[in-house]
């Protein structure tokens, strides 16, 4: 086990035969180097074992306090000396500190009790403690009722009157109408005169009705003005307050890169998409271990970051395995921290080369279904254009329409549906809209599933902080259904049938990995699960009707794996 003591640097030893890598760790996707993950399997063990801090991961039971998992990172640096060792790192706050033993500093510790942010969030409490004093004052609690029941009384009031009004009304029609065939002439304008009279009076009665009522609501808003504004100046304080500290606490985050440049977090994000910096930028487990190798002349060989703990209700984390860097906050960061290191290239910006004919499974004079092969794009990238819409294009040069009715992650290889002209795309879409149109999936669980069949209904969305990975959310997450059937367990492992309802990014990736859904990731999975040679997941059959012939189509594609 590491010996963390006081030191932040933790020698690598037994690391003879492993060469080091020619660039560092590009840390948004990466299968770790060995010596990182050398590093990894020391510092797990430390957590393993360690009595220096009380947290609970929910990895012991009955353990007191909120399950909170943490995101840990690992750095191989070289001294100046040529000494091989390593840094380790926690994100966030670990225990409630910023501070513990053996693990690099924050790059701006806002838990410093004599420091700025710990003075102004002094000050913000004691404004929340004034504003929740006057909000829970009886007078202005009775104001604010009185303005409501004012409303109410003045609305029940004006409709009464107005119904009133509209049946009298009807009744001196009626009237009229009688009096025109009983009356004389002399008397009929006599008693039209009278009816018009009442018809004025409640005009005027309708018209004092809505002055007393609008006077009774305007002092009751004007009591409650008077009670409100010290309420708003404080929470205007307040705002300008946090704001202050806030921009602060940007400029105290600074960062080096290997040039020796600093930047703080207003200059890194005023160039990107959000110029405002996302709550916790800097905190993260990648900055830290940059920041102290830069401070202390260590050389940045590689690095890796790993889950420590129970996974959190929304993202698909598992206990231990490694995981990219997130990309909203730590991205931009990193892009600069990464300024004069040599690093490798991002390979999902690699241009993708597939030198063969795309293999067409059915074609018509009408529509054709083609296997895409995994690690292949649906339709074209930002940084991309190689795909499977670009192909079809180069195919169908007289086509019209959008030609792919639907898409395919990445990963995923199988068959893809292609309308050749507008009019079938159209057709056809109406099938996928009305959900008639019905797919087969087959997959490899990355363990055994005991139940043989069944429906997984978890919501998601976007991660926002690490596109494009989702989430379940139960408050902004579209509907996401799966059936599954299992056909058979082998070696461990589950192949299993996957029936999509909805059509959901990553939905049967994570359906299959979150602690919600199967709890077992598909083989290969490099996002929610582990790497290997590919994504064990292939769309193998796909039913419709064909919006020409009107013939029910079933197609089929060979499993790869």
């Amino acid at each position: 086990m590491c010996n963390f003591g006081n030191s932040f640097f933790h020698p690598l030893e037994n690391t003879l035969g492993i060469a080091l890598p020619e660039k560092f760790t590009f840390p948004f996707y990466y299968e770790p180097h060995p010596l990182s993950v050398m590093a990894a399997k020391q510092l797990q063990e430390y957590l393993e074992n360690q009595t220096d801090f009380i947290h609970n991961f929910g990895l012991k039971p009955n353990q007191n306090g909120l399950v909170i998992g943490k995101m840990f990172g690992v750095m191989v640096v070289k001294t100046a000396e040529g000494t091989l060792g390593y840094l380790t790192a926690f994100s966030g706050k670990l225990a409630d500190s910023n501070h513990i033993k053996g693990f690099v500093p924050t790059v701006y510790n806002t838990l410093n009790e004599a420091g700025f942010y710990k003075k102004g969030e002094t000050q913000l409490n004691a404004i929340n403690a004034e504003i929740e004093i006057l909000e829970q004052d009886p007078e202005y609690k009775t104001a604010q009722t009185n303005l409501i029941n004012s409303k109410i009384a003045f609305a029940e009031e004006l409709n009464t009157l107005k119904a009133k009004i509209k049946s009298e009304k009807q009744l001196r029609t009626q009237q009229r109408e009688a009096a025109k065939l009983s009356m004389a002439a002399e008397v009929y304008a006599e008693f039209i005169e009278t009816l018009n009279q009442q018809s004025i009076g409640y005009q005027i009665r309708l018209k004092h009705v809505k002055k007393d009522g609008e006077q009774r609501i305007q002092e009751a808003e004007l009591h409650l003005n008077s009670l409100t504004q010290p309420i708003q100046e404080l929470k205007t304080k307040r705002a300008t307050l946090s704001a202050s500290l806030q921009q602060r606490i940007h400029e105290q985050y600074q960062f080096l890169n290997a040039e020796g440049d600093t930047k703080d977090l207003l200059a890194i994000f005023k160039e990107t998409t959000s110029p405002v910096p996302p709550a916790g930028s800097g905190e993260c487990a990648a900055p830290k271990l940059f920041q102290y190798a830069y401070e202390n002349n260590l050389k940045p060989i590689c690095m890796a970051e790993f889950w420590w703990g129970a996974s959190p209700k929304s993202e698909v984390r598992k206990h231990q395995q490694f995981y990219p860097s997130c990309r909203s906050k730590c991205e931009p960061i990193l892009g600069h921290m990464m300024q004069g290191l040599l690093v490798d290239a991002n390979p999902i910006e690699t241009q993708i080369v597939f030198n063969q004919v795309l293999d067409i499974v059915y074609e018509d004079a009408y529509l054709l279904l083609v296997n895409k092969p995994h690690e292949f794009l649906s339709v074209p990238g930002k940084n991309i254009h190689e795909s499977v819409l670009s192909r079809m294009k180069a195919y169908l040069p007289n086509a019209t329409g959008p030609l792919l009715l639907h898409r395919l992650d990445m990963s995923t290889s199988g068959l893809l549906l292609v309308a050749k002209s507008k009019r079938v795309y159209k057709q056809l879409q109406k099938q996928f809209i009305e959900r008639s149109i019905k797919k087969r999936y087959v997959a490899v669980l990355d363990g055994e599933l005991l139940n043989m069949e069944g429906t997984v209904s978890l919501p998601l969305r976007v991660d926002l902080d690490n596109r494009p990975q989702q989430l379940v959310c139960y408050t902004h997450g579209k509907p996401a259904t799966t059936h599954y059937e299992v056909v058979g367990i082998e070696n461990g492992k589950t192949r299993i049938y996957f029936y999509p309802i909805t059509g959901r990014t990553h939905q049967l990736r994570v359906h299959a990995a979150h602690s919600e859904g199967l709890q077992i990731p598909i083989v290969g999975d490099d996002l929610y699960g582990t790497k290997v040679n590919r994504l064990h997941l292939h769309a193998e059959r796909i039913s419709f009707t064909h919006p020409i012939t009107k013939e029910e189509l079933t197609v089929c594609c060979e499993v790869p794996f």
